[in-house]
């Protein structure tokens, strides 16, 4: 995500290009996922920072989301990070707190010590003198590890991602994608053998960003088809600019018709934001990216995550948020509800 969250995409109409045609409640909020991911919510509780509701009142992050109408949480996992946030541990303690609200959860399998992205796929350090058939079985065993602790303690996570953001594979340099498809598709399936002897229910997602370039979804799908990579869901990221939300949320239909027609898989936005000082923006960006998920043929959109809402004032020099400056929810979340 690192990247997409550098270098949002441009690009800008339908049902609530304007503020006069907000509704006040939306439809697809009966049928689809709305979620948040959270992942860095115990790191700012640790540094003291807190979370209010409208009425400026402390809440918990967790609850303040569910009370904005959150259906489910997304969590990153890292393999072995250097201060420990979004290890096994951490995600542990997020995923009990979701679970107790009776939020739903998505895990997304980072396969590296820190941020995996479009610009970085680097192997976790303690896999990095590994040749190909033992990262297969790396990907496997830590991805049942993580998630069978998790049921240990009566949590199941309903979608998983099986690596984030792989525009060009995982694991580099064994599993990128330009250089060998194969071996990326191979990856993949690994993760999902994994995912599946844990919870036969889950789906399996492949997460790629740039939700508004159907070529690169061609590109990469056919690849992973060719080499029958297993998967469920086709996850995509969506990152526009306030002024260019509207052309960029066609063209990402236009994507996701275009997945859901050819591979015959669901889809579901993995990610998404916009600057949180245009929270009106980002309101009508969501409530339109919502309903075009939710008109989809065959009912195959699943639903959206906004990528942490909580964070404010820039945190980690982040400003992609939900919450303003006081530390209060936006208007943007509204659309959830």
């Amino acid at each position: 995500m690192l990247t997409s969250l550098l270098l949002v995409m441009v690009t800008g109409c339908k049902k609530y290009d304007m503020p006069s045609s907000e509704p006040a409640s939306h439809d697809y909020t009966n049928t689809l996922v709305l979620g948040t991911d959270n992942s860095w919510i115990t790191q700012m509780e640790a540094s003291g920072i807190k979370f209010y509701n409208a009425a400026g009142e402390a809440k918990d992050g967790f609850q303040l989301m569910k009370d904005l109408g959150v259906k489910a949480i997304r969590l990153r996992v890292w393999v072995n990070p250097a201060d420990g946030w979004n290890n096994l541990a951490d995600v542990t303690a997020k995923a009990k707190r979701a679970h107790a609200l009776g939020l739903k959860l998505m895990i997304a399998f980072h396969y590296s010590d820190s941020w995996a992205d479009p610009a970085q796929q680097v192997m976790p350090a303690a896999w990095s003198a590994a040749n190909f058939t033992v990262l297969k079985d790396s990907v496997y065993n830590h991805t049942f590890k993580v998630l069978n602790s998790l049921k240990a303690d009566g949590i199941t996570a309903d979608w998983v991602q099986v690596g984030n953001e792989t525009n060009d594979g995982m694991l580099w340099p064994i599993g990128r994608a330009s250089s060998n498809m194969a071996n990326f598709a191979s990856l993949i399936s690994s993760g999902y053998d994994a995912v599946k002897a844990v919870n036969s229910n889950a789906k399996v997602i492949v997460h790629i960003s740039n939700g508004y370039d159907s070529s690169l979804f061609r590109w990469m799908f056919d690849g992973l088809t060719a080499n029958n990579a297993k998967y469920d869901v086709i996850g995509m990221s969506l990152y526009p600019e306030p002024t260019t939300w509207p052309e960029m949320n066609k063209q990402c239909e236009a994507t996701m018709k275009f997945v859901t027609a050819k591979y015959g898989k669901e889809v579901i936005l993995s990610e998404v934001g916009m600057p949180a000082t245009s929270a009106a923006s980002c309101k009508r960006f969501i409530e339109d990216l919502s309903e075009r998920i939710y008109n989809l043929p065959g009912q195959k959109g699943l639903g959206l995550f906004y990528w942490e809402p909580q964070a404010y004032n820039s945190w980690q020099g982040y400003g992609l948020g939900a919450f303003d400056a006081t530390g209060k929810p936006t208007v943007a979340l509204e659309a959830f509800r």
